[in-house]
């Protein structure tokens, strides 16, 4: 486990009540106490997270991000940095994994469908060897999502080893800075119709450690509040 030296969150709005941006900016204000002013964004960062957060699956505002597209062309991009940033917001859809995985598990365990022993068995254990045993972030990932691995390799080992595959892509390919893709993937998660907690503090922290200030990752924040509605694709 990494041992964590931020300040408590916020308490979060009790169960059923609406997760607001003004909750989730609490929690990254909490969290920026500390923390240096530090540069504001680039012109081609601030349209890299303009980009993803119209071409995230909470938005899809499709006209949004080919204007955004053209842009990061026109202040230099290459496709290649442009496509990791589209690899990168297209596996921030595996929330839907990290929210219902774990309540799959326990229903499927209950009813002895899935394998419920606390040691892996051979082909599992190599998959969390090759993935998770030396990985710090995935290690922090299983610190803001508890349980969302161990129940996704119980469950299927494949889904397993595809998850992990994927969502490694962009931060392989290396097109863009580490600290760049924290703060795309920090906005994606404040959009105004996503507001996904555990994600946010996760890539905000991994950002801070990466060196992002005050001010650029309030400038991410601000361009994740003024992403659209999703109004449907034709």
């Amino acid at each position: 486990m990494i041992e964590s030296d931020d300040p408590p969150d916020p308490a979060p709005p009790p169960i059923g009540k609406e997760l607001t941006l003004a909750d989730l900016y609490a929690v990254a204000d909490a969290h920026l106490r500390e923390v240096d002013d530090g540069e504001p964004l680039d012109p081609l960062t601030r349209t890299f997270i303009e980009l993803a957060v119209r071409s995230s699956v909470a938005t899809l505002d499709i006209e949004g991000a080919k204007r955004h597209m053209q842009t990061a062309l026109d202040l230099g991009a290459t496709a290649d940095q442009v496509h990791e940033v589209l690899m990168l917001v297209s596996g921030l859809g595996v929330h839907t994994l990290f929210e219902t995985t774990g309540h799959l598990y326990a229903l499927a365990s209950e009813r002895q469908q899935v394998p419920a022993d606390s040691v892996l068995d051979t082909d599992r254990h190599r998959l969390w060897e090759r993935f998770v045993e030396n990985d710090p972030y995935r290690q922090r990932l299983e610190d803001e999502i508890p349980g969302f691995l161990h129940a996704l390799i119980r469950i299927s080992p494949e889904a397993f080893a595809a998850f992990c595959e994927y969502c490694a892509v962009p931060w392989q390919t290396k097109n863009l800075r580490a600290v760049t893709k924290e703060l795309i993937a920090l906005a994606v998660d404040a959009t105004p119709h996503h507001r996904y907690l555990p994600g946010l503090k996760l890539h905000l922290r991994n950002a801070i450690e990466l060196g992002a200030g005050r001010n650029g990752i309030r400038e991410a924040l601000q361009i994740a509040s003024h992403a659209p509605p999703h109004r449907g694709v034709r």
